[in-house]
């Protein structure tokens, strides 16, 4: 019998667990709790961490988990690498639905960095306004350059650890007329980009292209290989073939 782990928090990770409710799939999303007001899903639903690697294999074995589908955000580096590493102990079959990265096009202006350290010591010295596209967690590295007045977009509202910021609550797909006018609004000079792929979060590309904005991109961190998938009907069809393969094979 079949029964699915999906680790979500991404839009793609949502159409998924509709296709699963729709088709009475035995299946529960995960939440890892980063937000205050999780986006509600079809399938039974279960938030926060699982205590690391062993927690995740208690997990699986508990609950009898056949299946394990990894649609976590691409930053989401550490779940990842547990939920592999879990589903190597167990034997349990895993695919990895991942987005294409953001490729830059004709008139982008990018600087490719590693990590958030490295976008930090990107930015200029003398004063600018930064567009922090990069979420909540980790705007408390850019205190180091308190000359920047940053603008962040989260989705809740809470503390910032940054002593000139704008903040704006708001939860995506955004469009790039609407981008515009928020950058154009707010004097931005400079933005700070995670490359996370997909359409909702890409308005702020097009945007910055528009007014000739440069970016500072933080490539995605290196994960093991896994058995990978890019679309919902990749995972589907994988999932109707009983997820042949191990774990940690390429391709699909």
């Amino acid at each position: 019998m079949t029964r699915i782990l999906l680790l979500g928090g991404t839009t793609e990770a949502s159409a998924l667990a509709q296709r699963l409710a729709e088709c009475g799939a035995d299946a529960v999303f995960s939440y890892a709790g980063r937000t205050d007001a999780p986006v509600s899903q079809s399938l039974p639903t279960r938030i926060g961490s699982f205590g690391g690697v062993d927690g995740l294999v208690r997990y699986l074995q508990r609950n009898s988990i056949t299946h394990v589908v990894d649609a976590t955000h691409p930053f989401a580096a550490q779940m990842s690498r547990n939920a592999l590493q879990a589903c190597n102990l167990t034997g349990t079959s895993m695919i990895a639905l991942e987005r294409p990265a953001w490729q830059a096009e004709a008139g982008d202006n990018w600087t490719h960095v590693p990590d958030i350290e490295a976008s930090v010591t990107a930015l200029p010295d003398q004063p600018a306004r930064v567009f922090l596209a990069i979420g909540r967690q980790n705007l408390a590295a850019f205190a180091s350059k308190p000359q920047h007045h940053y603008l962040l977009r989260l989705v809740d509202a809470g503390p910032v650890p940054l002593p000139r910021e704008s903040t704006i609550i708001a939860r995506g797909p955004f469009e790039v007329a609407g981008d515009t006018a928020l950058l154009r609004d707010h004097a931005i000079t400079h933005i700070v980009a995670k490359n996370a792929g997909g359409a909702g979060a890409a308005a702020k590309l097009g945007a910055a292209r528009t007014l000739n904005l440069p970016i500072i991109m933080i490539d995605r961190p290196a994960l093991p290989p896994r058995h990978l998938a890019s679309s919902v009907n990749e995972v589907l069809a994988w999932l109707a073939h009983s997820g042949t393969g191990s774990g940690t094979e390429r391709g699909v």
